[in-house]
Protein backbone atom coordinates (compact mmCIF):
# COMPACT_ATOMS: atom_id res chain seq x y z
CA UNK A 1 0.00 0.00 0.00
CA UNK A 2 2.95 2.33 0.58
CA UNK A 3 3.11 2.15 -3.01
CA UNK A 4 -0.13 3.86 -3.72
CA UNK A 5 1.04 6.57 -2.30
CA UNK A 6 4.06 7.12 -4.48
CA UNK A 7 2.11 6.20 -7.55
CA UNK A 8 -1.11 8.20 -6.71
CA UNK A 9 0.91 10.88 -5.57
CA UNK A 10 2.94 11.11 -8.82
CA UNK A 11 0.04 12.42 -10.99
CA UNK A 12 -2.15 11.26 -9.58
CA UNK A 13 -2.72 11.56 -10.82
CA UNK A 14 -0.19 12.50 -9.52
CA UNK A 15 0.22 13.12 -10.15
CA UNK A 16 0.71 11.78 -10.46
CA UNK A 17 10.13 14.74 -9.28
CA UNK A 18 12.06 16.41 -12.43
CA UNK A 19 11.24 19.64 -11.44
CA UNK A 20 9.25 19.30 -8.16
CA UNK A 21 6.51 21.73 -6.77
CA UNK A 22 7.87 22.15 -3.51
CA UNK A 23 10.13 20.95 -0.52
CA UNK A 24 13.39 19.54 -1.90
CA UNK A 25 14.36 18.38 1.90
CA UNK A 26 11.61 17.48 4.28
CA UNK A 27 11.66 15.81 7.38
CA UNK A 28 11.42 11.88 7.54
CA UNK A 29 10.88 12.21 11.20
CA UNK A 30 7.59 10.10 12.49
CA UNK A 31 4.56 12.39 12.40
CA UNK A 32 1.99 12.44 15.33
CA UNK A 33 -1.65 10.93 14.08
CA UNK A 34 -3.10 14.75 14.57
CA UNK A 35 0.01 16.16 11.98
CA UNK A 36 -0.80 13.35 9.50
CA UNK A 37 -4.43 14.33 9.81
CA UNK A 38 -4.01 18.09 8.96
CA UNK A 39 -1.70 17.10 6.13
CA UNK A 40 -5.00 14.81 4.57
CA UNK A 41 -7.32 17.28 4.84
CA UNK A 42 -5.80 19.67 2.91
CA UNK A 43 -5.71 17.63 -0.23
CA UNK A 44 -9.54 18.07 -0.51
CA UNK A 45 -12.05 21.04 -0.12
CA UNK A 46 -12.90 21.70 3.87
CA UNK A 47 -16.69 20.25 3.45
CA UNK A 48 -15.19 16.97 1.77
CA UNK A 49 -12.21 16.34 4.34
CA UNK A 50 -14.58 17.43 7.28
CA UNK A 51 -16.18 14.20 6.64
CA UNK A 52 -13.65 11.78 4.88
CA UNK A 53 -12.23 8.66 6.76
CA UNK A 54 -8.02 9.43 6.97
CA UNK A 55 -5.58 7.14 6.40
CA UNK A 56 -2.11 7.07 7.05
CA UNK A 57 0.76 3.97 6.16
CA UNK A 58 3.56 2.90 8.36
CA UNK A 59 6.82 2.11 6.79
CA UNK A 60 6.25 -1.45 6.01
CA UNK A 61 2.91 0.01 3.95
CA UNK A 62 0.58 -1.55 6.35
CA UNK A 63 -2.78 1.18 6.38
CA UNK A 64 -3.82 2.50 9.43
CA UNK A 65 -7.32 4.50 9.95
CA UNK A 66 -6.66 7.46 11.85
CA UNK A 67 -10.10 8.61 11.88
CA UNK A 68 -13.03 7.37 10.40
CA UNK A 69 -15.22 9.37 7.73
CA UNK A 70 -19.25 9.86 6.84
CA UNK A 71 -18.83 10.62 3.65
CA UNK A 72 -17.63 8.13 0.98
CA UNK A 73 -14.14 9.96 1.03
CA UNK A 74 -10.74 8.66 1.76
CA UNK A 75 -8.09 11.13 2.48
CA UNK A 76 -4.10 10.58 2.88
CA UNK A 77 -1.85 12.45 4.27
CA UNK A 78 1.36 13.75 2.16
CA UNK A 79 4.01 11.06 1.80
CA UNK A 80 7.64 12.53 3.58
CA UNK A 81 9.55 10.76 1.24
CA UNK A 82 8.65 11.93 -1.83
CA UNK A 83 9.76 15.53 -2.59
CA UNK A 84 7.23 17.39 -2.71
CA UNK A 85 3.35 17.64 -1.25
CA UNK A 86 1.51 14.95 -2.49
CA UNK A 87 -1.81 14.66 0.11
CA UNK A 88 -4.71 13.17 -1.65
CA UNK A 89 -8.76 12.23 -1.08
CA UNK A 90 -10.55 9.75 -3.12
CA UNK A 91 -14.06 8.47 -3.34
CA UNK A 92 -14.92 4.86 -3.46
CA UNK A 93 -14.52 4.50 -7.08
CA UNK A 94 -11.19 6.44 -6.88
CA UNK A 95 -10.15 4.37 -4.19
CA UNK A 96 -10.99 0.93 -5.99
CA UNK A 97 -9.21 1.88 -9.01
CA UNK A 98 -6.34 2.84 -7.14
CA UNK A 99 -6.26 -0.32 -5.68
CA UNK A 100 -6.30 -1.81 -8.97
CA UNK A 101 -3.37 0.14 -10.32
CA UNK A 102 -0.94 -0.64 -7.26
CA UNK A 103 -2.27 -4.57 -7.95
CA UNK A 104 -1.61 -4.24 -11.46
CA UNK A 105 -5.02 -5.42 -11.95
CA UNK A 106 -7.61 -4.17 -14.43
CA UNK A 107 -9.49 -1.17 -12.80
CA UNK A 108 -13.29 -1.84 -12.35
CA UNK A 109 -15.52 -1.04 -15.28
CA UNK A 110 -18.43 1.36 -15.12
CA UNK A 111 -17.15 3.39 -11.90
CA UNK A 112 -16.00 6.64 -12.80
CA UNK A 113 -14.12 7.84 -9.39
CA UNK A 114 -13.25 11.85 -8.41
CA UNK A 115 -9.48 12.25 -6.56
CA UNK A 116 -8.56 15.34 -4.76
CA UNK A 117 -4.71 16.63 -4.93
CA UNK A 118 -5.42 20.60 -3.97
CA UNK A 119 -1.84 20.36 -2.63
CA UNK A 120 -0.55 19.40 -5.87
CA UNK A 121 1.39 16.52 -7.11
CA UNK A 122 5.03 15.35 -6.43
CA UNK A 123 4.36 14.60 -10.39
CA UNK A 124 5.20 11.51 -12.35
CA UNK A 125 6.14 10.32 -15.86
CA UNK A 126 2.93 11.20 -17.76
CA UNK A 127 3.53 7.68 -20.16
CA UNK A 128 4.27 5.18 -17.32
CA UNK A 129 2.34 4.63 -14.43
CA UNK A 130 5.13 2.72 -12.68
CA UNK A 131 7.95 4.62 -13.70
CA UNK A 132 9.67 5.77 -10.26
CA UNK A 133 12.02 8.44 -11.62
CA UNK A 134 12.32 10.63 -14.45
CA UNK A 135 14.39 9.45 -17.89
CA UNK A 136 14.31 10.89 -21.21
CA UNK A 137 11.95 8.74 -22.63
CA UNK A 138 9.13 8.77 -19.43
CA UNK A 139 7.95 12.52 -20.06
CA UNK A 140 7.84 13.72 -16.39
CA UNK A 141 5.46 16.30 -15.88
CA UNK A 142 4.89 19.07 -13.13
CA UNK A 143 1.31 18.79 -11.60
CA UNK A 144 -0.03 21.65 -9.18
CA UNK A 145 -3.61 21.60 -7.56
CA UNK A 146 -5.66 19.36 -9.87
CA UNK A 147 -8.41 17.20 -9.55
CA UNK A 148 -8.96 13.62 -11.09
CA UNK A 149 -11.90 11.55 -13.05
CA UNK A 150 -10.51 8.01 -13.16
CA UNK A 151 -12.40 4.99 -14.41
CA UNK A 152 -14.08 7.01 -17.45
CA UNK A 153 -14.90 5.23 -20.95
CA UNK A 154 -12.23 5.73 -23.11
CA UNK A 155 -15.12 8.03 -25.56
CA UNK A 156 -14.23 10.29 -22.69
CA UNK A 157 -10.45 10.39 -22.40
CA UNK A 158 -10.80 10.98 -25.87
CA UNK A 159 -11.99 14.68 -26.43
CA UNK A 160 -9.16 15.70 -24.03
CA UNK A 161 -5.32 15.94 -25.38
CA UNK A 162 -3.69 12.94 -24.11
CA UNK A 163 -0.22 13.61 -26.11
CA UNK A 164 2.85 12.44 -23.49
CA UNK A 165 4.01 16.12 -23.03
CA UNK A 166 0.82 17.79 -22.18
CA UNK A 167 0.11 21.81 -21.44
CA UNK A 168 -0.33 20.70 -17.77
CA UNK A 169 -2.05 24.49 -17.19
CA UNK A 170 -5.02 22.86 -19.40
CA UNK A 171 -7.32 19.41 -18.52
CA UNK A 172 -4.83 16.50 -20.14
CA UNK A 173 -5.48 13.14 -19.89
CA UNK A 174 -2.72 11.58 -17.83
CA UNK A 175 -1.02 7.63 -18.82
CA UNK A 176 -3.51 7.94 -22.26
CA UNK A 177 -3.87 4.70 -23.72
CA UNK A 178 -4.07 2.40 -20.66
CA UNK A 179 -6.02 0.82 -18.34
CA UNK A 180 -5.00 3.80 -15.92
CA UNK A 181 -5.44 6.39 -18.21
CA UNK A 182 -7.19 9.53 -16.17
CA UNK A 183 -8.00 13.01 -16.50
CA UNK A 184 -6.21 15.81 -14.86
CA UNK A 185 -7.97 18.32 -14.63
CA UNK A 186 -5.64 22.27 -13.02
CA UNK A 187 -7.73 24.19 -10.69
CA UNK A 188 -5.61 27.35 -10.45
Amino acid sequence: MRRIQLVLAATLAAACVAAFAGEKDKPTAPFSDQQLIDSAMKAAPAKVASGAKIIAFDDKGAMRVLRDGSNGFTCMADNPTTPGPDPMCMDQAAMAWANALMGKQSPPVGKVGLMYMLEGGTDASNTDPYATAPTQANHWVETGPHVMIVGAAPDFYAMYPGTADPDTAAPYVMWAGTPYQHLMIPVR
